[in-house]
């Protein structure tokens, strides 16, 4: 059949060079699923794949994007667990920027009804680094301060939903008003604009003594990186752990050794794809978990903005430029969210 893919056929800074094709897809293979995809959700790996600075690096040409829901239209040979016609989900490393995709049946779920395509293209990146993070290395208690940055991104305000469920008092930073605003509807117990006069990342030190009687966080989530890391080695309690996500602020965060020792804290990397690898009947309890929890209704991603398939490049420049709250999703094969969620 035939189809329309947004390719990138060579690796790039610029992520403007990516087209909107029409390719020609086989019928899926033995063990595939063909989906129909309705939405798709826009990730920062999919823009650093474009630029050939991701730890994974697919053959170009390639689509971008690893998250997608639609509807299962064609069986490969001996599938048994899904049939012609059931709403799911898959998780790949990319292809799903496209109309129609062939996928391993092992990488689909079966959604519920109640579950929306867009929502549940926006769960599983997210809310699995932040339940490895704080479930797994971060041993969150529910009696616990957890500071979480850059609190208006996928990953960021994926743990501070998860940090609310698991019992935690939750302050979340963010860089503008208009974020703050959506994470406190969300339930944050405190928010902080960590972005100072002259537009650098930091400064949020004291207002997290001030909300913990002067201790600190207990446990600090952090994307972010570069000054944010350096401000938080200062407002972290005895005893307490940082997280390690990311470097979304561009610079690699450095650990003061002295900080360390003195307040006797751990610094703890968080990488959830290589806690699967490495120990895959722990990798499968957590996904697992995050899908009940999406099911359960018990998180609810945010969903910032849709964009149709034909903007692909708008809607990873959004992420690009912190515009985004939440998750950015492409939706296509007349699907609208807006209109029926």
């Amino acid at each position: 059949m035939k189809t329309r893919s947004f390719l990138c056929h060579e690796i790039a800074d610029s992520i403007d060079g990516l087209k909107l094709e029409e390719i020609a897809l086989p019928d899926p293979a033995e063990g595939e699923v063909q989906i129909e995809i309705k939405a798709c959700a826009v990730n920062f790996p999919d823009i650093l794949m474009i630029q050939g600075r991701y730890q994974f690096k697919p053959p170009v040409p390639f689509a971008p994007g690893g998250e997608f829901a639609g509807v299962v239209l064609k069986l490969g040979a001996n599938v048994t667990t899904i049939k012609v016609g059931d709403r799911v989900v898959a998780g790949t490393r990319f292809g799903g920027f496209s109309e129609h995709v062939n996928v391993l049946a092992d990488a689909v779920r079966v959604l519920p009804p109640q579950v929306s395509f867009a929502k549940a293209a926006s769960y599983a990146t997210a809310y699995l680094t932040a339940y490895v993070a704080l479930k797994i290395r971060g041993q969150l208690a529910p009696s616990e301060t957890l500071l979480v940055h850059g609190a208006a991104g996928g990953v960021g305000m994926a743990a501070a939903d998860l940090g609310q469920y698991f019992g935690a008092k939750v302050i979340a930073t963010a860089g503008t008003d208009e974020k703050l605003a959506v994470l406190a509807l969300r339930g944050a117990h405190a928010t902080i604009n960590y972005t100072q006069a002259d537009g650098s990342l930091g400064g949020f030190r004291e207002q997290v003594k001030a909300l913990t009687d002067g201790h600190g966080a207990d446990v600090i989530y952090d994307p972010v990186g570069g000054s944010v890391f350096d401000e938080s080695m200062r407002c972290i309690n005895w005893g307490g752990r940082i997280l390690s996500i990311g470097f979304t602020s561009g610079v690699w965060p450095k650990a003061a050794v002295n900080h360390i020792l003195i307040k006797q804290i751990s610094v703890i990397g968080v990488r959830a794809g290589e806690i699967g690898r490495r120990d895959p009947a722990l990798g499968k309890a957590c996904r697992d978990a995050v899908f009940e929890l999406l099911c359960n209704g018990d998180i609810d991603p945010y969903i910032h903005h849709t964009y149709p398939l034909e903007a692909g490049i708008a809607a990873m420049t959004s992420l690009q430029s912190r515009a985004v709250i939440g998750k950015a999703v492409l939706t296509m094969n007349g699907y609208d969210y807006e209109a029926v969620g």
